[in-house]
C-alpha cells in the first residue's frame, strides 16, 4: 500500500519555506473543475530569502538542479498554505520548467529533474511525474529556476 503525500514527506524529513506572497496581479493558485493551477514559483529558502544565480555562469547544473528540488518544496508550501493538504491532489498533470541559464547552457531538462524527482518523491512515480517542459531563459530577480505546474484532483 502506498503512503499518502503528507506520509510521504515526514518519511522524507521534508522542510518546507515559507510560501512566498505574490509579486504582481496573480493569484498563487487557482481550482478550476477537477485542476489545480499553481502560479511560477521560484526558490525560496527556509528563511525566506530567494536563492539567485544563473545555471552556467555563477551556478553549476549540479546547484541549479538543487535549486529547482528547492522549487518544488516552495511550491508544495504554496499548495499547503493557499490550498490545503496535498491529499487531495490526484497527480501531476504538467510542468513548465524554467531555467536561467547562459545561452551554451543546455542541460536544462537535467536541472528541472531536481523539481520533478521531489514529485515523484511525493506523490509516487505513477503519479508524481507528468508531461514537461524545461527551457532556458531570463528570469526575475535573478532566481535561477522557476516552475509553474498543473495537478489533478481526487
Amino acid at each position: 500500500m502506498s503512503s499518502s503525500p503528507i506520509e510521504k514527506i515526514k518519511e522524507l524529513g521534508l522542510v518546507f519555506p515559507p510560501a512566498p506572497k505574490p509579486a504582481g496581479v496573480y493569484r498563487p493558485i487557482l481550482v478550476v473543475d477537477k485542476f489545480l493551477y499553481v502560479s511560477g514559483q521560484g526558490p525560496v529558502q527556509n528563511d525566506g530569502s530567494l536563492m539567485i544565480g544563473i545555471a552556467g555562469f555563477d551556478m553549476n547544473a549540479d546547484e541549479a538542479k538543487l535549486a529547482a528540488r528547492q522549487v518544488g518544496l516552495t511550491m508544495l508550501s504554496t499548495i499547503m498554505t493557499h490550498f490545503g493538504s496535498l491529499d487531495k491532489i490526484k497527480r501531476v498533470v504538467k510542468v513548465l520548467g524554467m531555467v536561467n541559464s547562459t545561452p551554451d547552457f543546455g542541460k536544462q531538462p537535467f536541472v528541472i529533474n531536481g523539481f520533478s524527482e521531489l514529485m515523484a518523491d511525493v506523490f509516487g512515480k505513477e503519479n508524481g511525474i507528468g508531461v514537461r517542459s524545461a527551457v532556458g531563459m531570463m528570469l526575475p530577480d535573478n532566481i535561477p529556476v522557476e516552475v509553474e505546474a498543473m495537478f489533478e484532483l481526487y
